[in-house]
């Protein structure tokens, strides 16, 4: 996706897909705001300084998983299996990713697309290698083949006994180069199909984890 043309597809798309879903779904969005703020009187979204394209850093927003205090205190900027940090509601709001939501602001000011690697925070970024920080060349994304692979991350970093190191050294290399491997190959049409992929993968594992619960 190098032309021109390709890229204004691009941003017709993002406009499209994130104006079209605000549209759809602002009172769900007004509602999971009212929900998160009830639960413990703190700010419904959290605002955290992620790294976009040209390793420039933008202000990604999310709806607010953990406890307030939690999130003003340090600690690691990976959730690690049954962390005690995520709120209830926020508990829901992870499964379901809709913590994700108001990241379509975030793509209609330019700063992301709906599909490219995820951004990642500086910490990380700075362990890039030369070859891996070739996915700083496009903007970041809602979604990415690496999401969809790495669903569970937070319970395989929860079993470990060092879950940075983890991350590091396996998790975040493989997600690197399964994003590579997409900006070798991808195009509108693929970037249509990842969007259907993940909304059906998504809507599957939680019918799935219904029918375990019923």
């Amino acid at each position: 996706m190098n032309s021109e043309v390709d890229r204004a597809l691009k941003r017709a798309l993002d406009l499209a897909f994130a104006g079209g879903a605000l549209a759809l779904s602002w009172p769900a969005f007004l509602a999971l705001a009212a929900v998160i703020k009830w639960e413990d009187g703190g700010s419904a979204l959290y605002v955290q300084e992620r790294v976009g394209r040209f390793g420039r850093p933008f202000r990604l927003f999310k709806f607010r998983t953990m406890r307030q205090r939690a999130v003003d205190a340090a600690g690691l900027p990976i959730t690690v299996g049954d962390d005690d940090r995520v709120t209830r509601v926020g508990r829901f709001l992870r499964r379901t990713r809709l913590d994700e939501l108001p990241q379509l602001l975030n793509i209609l000011r330019g700063e992301m697309s709906v599909v490219g690697p995820r951004p990642e925070v500086s910490r990380y970024v700075a362990l890039y290698s030369d070859e891996q920080r070739a996915v700083l060349e496009v903007k970041p994304g809602l979604t990415d083949p690496a999401t969809l692979a790495f669903r569970g991350e937070a319970d395989v970093l929860g079993a470990s006994e060092d879950p940075e190191r983890t991350y590091i050294e396996i998790v975040m290399p493989e997600k690197l180069a399964m994003n590579l491997e997409y900006l070798r190959q991808r195009d509108v049409g693929s970037d249509l199909s990842l969007i259907l992929q993940t909304v059906l993968t998504l809507a599957s594992d939680e019918l799935s984890r219904e029918g375990e619960e019923s």
